[in-house]
């Protein structure tokens, strides 16, 4: 019997899946407006209102409700709802089952699409920071560190619901549709529409447990230098685990 070497593929294919991925995104310009352009309107909305009241430490109300829940929204529009569509669009077009008898794994392509989409997390974060910087002289947080924390674990909790997502859509509309829902849903208990101040107490509640609530009230906190409550970090790894056990169990590549 001979022997068959499999070589899997090297650094360049990486580099030309996660090109063929970023591509994509640009191509998608719905997909690439809106996660950016949304949240940039959001902030420009609410600016007048929030002004400038210093809160603590020198960070003003603009800096410390504004910003963090501009931030989130970026990070849930990419991760809920662009993200799954391309997944779903590749399984439909059959494009994951014709890679999964070639050295390219479908693994690469989650790999090269969840890469490609922390670039445009990025993209819209800096494009929303850099505008709050120079038309509103936002603050940096005063826990740099720990914001960034709290946006690592926002990222990997919204990718996981965008996982599942995708792994219970059939077509990329639905992907879409569901994403959508989930998005209003998270952001209506999370305070997207106003501040969970606003929200009946039980909602206010289980708001700060969902992601969007957890990880903009807990960038609020490290704004503000303030402890994070453990509610919302147990909240973002709870999301983290369920929601890639769940995609893990229901995803199909075909």
């Amino acid at each position: 019997m001979t022997d068959v070497t499999v070589h899997r593929p090297g650094p360049r294919a990486w580099a030309a899946l996660l090109i063929c991925e970023l591509k994509m995104v640009v191509r998608d310009t719905a997909g690439l407006i809106v996660p950016i352009g949304l949240p940039v309107i959001i902030l420009v909305m609410n600016a007048s209102s929030a002004g400038q009241q210093m809160i603590a430490h020198g960070r003003t109300a603009f800096d410390v409700y504004v910003l963090p829940l501009v931030f989130t929204m970026i990070v849930a529009t990419t991760g809920i709802v662009n993200m799954p569509s391309f997944l779903a669009h590749y399984r439909r077009s059959g494009i994951l089952r014709r890679l999964g008898v070639t050295p390219v794994s479908p693994v690469l392509v989650l790999v090269a699409q969840a890469a490609a989409s922390v670039l445009q997390i990025t993209l819209g974060i800096a494009a929303a920071w850099i505008l709050a910087t120079l038309a509103f002289g936002a603050n940096p947080p005063v826990r740099a560190g720990a914001a960034l924390g709290v946006l690592t674990l926002t990222v990997a909790a919204m990718y996981a619901l965008g996982l599942t997502i995708a792994a219970l859509s059939p077509t990329p509309n639905s992907s879409v549709a569901i994403g959508m829902v989930v998005f209003f849903v998270l952001g209506a208990t999370g305070g997207m529409f106003g501040g969970l101040g606003g929200l009946p107490e039980v909602i206010a509640t289980i708001g700060r447990w969902l992601p969007f609530g957890a990880g903009s009230q807990a960038l609020s906190a490290a704004w503000i230098g303030a402890p994070i409550e453990s509610s919302g970090l147990i909240g973002l790894a709870a999301t983290i685990v369920l929601g890639g056990g769940v995609a893990a169990v229901f995803f199909r590549w075909e």
